[in-house]
């Protein structure tokens, strides 16, 4: 007969890694902690997976518990990495799944105006200290990012249904932190076949007014 086994504290926790760009930078969403450990401290939206809770299914109530969306409302959310460093967390061992996304800059102005505790702070000027290991989860989600943009069209979450090549530029360049060469940006973005035109222009403009685009059905 198997002697029983016992084991010491365990939990599971989802962090959300809620990106968009604001002032031509990439921006991340935070909440200052109020509770120990690290309270004060800025930290991904987060919490404790229920016993019988999907991962998928904590990661919305997350979302919409303490980022201020209703839930089950949009936000596509992608399982970033799962991150079990045993002192990660100084309560007891915490395996943290991590999930990241792209919204739109006024969705996420309008979750920090409604919550005192939430703030957005630029991805490559992030504070000196953050909780648990958030700031390497928010390293890892910029990675990934930058990796998807060539095989994905994942910046046009960003970006309003109709948009100039300008736009979608700006977003390019604020997630990579490169400047990208003009003729070169659009040529590949066409050839995509991620976008269209639109036959209309933009308007309220003090530029030539530039070709409108959307996202192919």
């Amino acid at each position: 007969m198997m002697a029983s086994m016992t084991h010491p504290p365990f939990a599971v926790t989802v962090d959300l890694v809620l990106m968009t760009v604001t002032a031509d930078r990439l921006t991340v969403l935070l909440q200052r902690r109020t509770a120990e450990p690290f309270s004060g401290l800025l930290a991904l939206p987060g919490g404790f997976v229920g016993v019988d809770e999907p991962l998928d299914a904590a990661a919305r109530r997350v979302l919409a518990d303490k980022a201020a969306f209703a839930q089950g409302e949009g936000a596509w959310l992608e399982q970033l990495y799962t991150f079990g460093d045993p002192s990660r967390d100084p309560r007891m061992r915490t395996v943290s799944v991590a999930y990241f996304a792209l919204l739109p800059a006024e969705e996420l102005a309008a979750a920090v105006s409604a919550a005192e505790d939430l703030t957005l702070a630029p991805v490559k000027d992030l504070p000196p200290a953050l909780a648990f290991d958030h700031a390497a989860i928010i390293a890892a989600a910029h990675d990934r990012l930058k990796g998807k943009l060539d095989y994905t069209p994942l910046a046009l979450a960003l970006l309003p249904e109709r948009f100039t090549l300008r736009d979608l530029q700006a977003v390019h360049e604020a997630i990579t932190g490169k400047s990208l060469n003009k003729p070169a940006f659009r040529r590949r973005m066409i050839d995509t076949g991620w976008i269209e035109p639109t036959g209309e222009r933009e308007t309220a403009t003090s530029f030539r007014p530039a070709e409108l685009y959307r996202r192919k059905p």
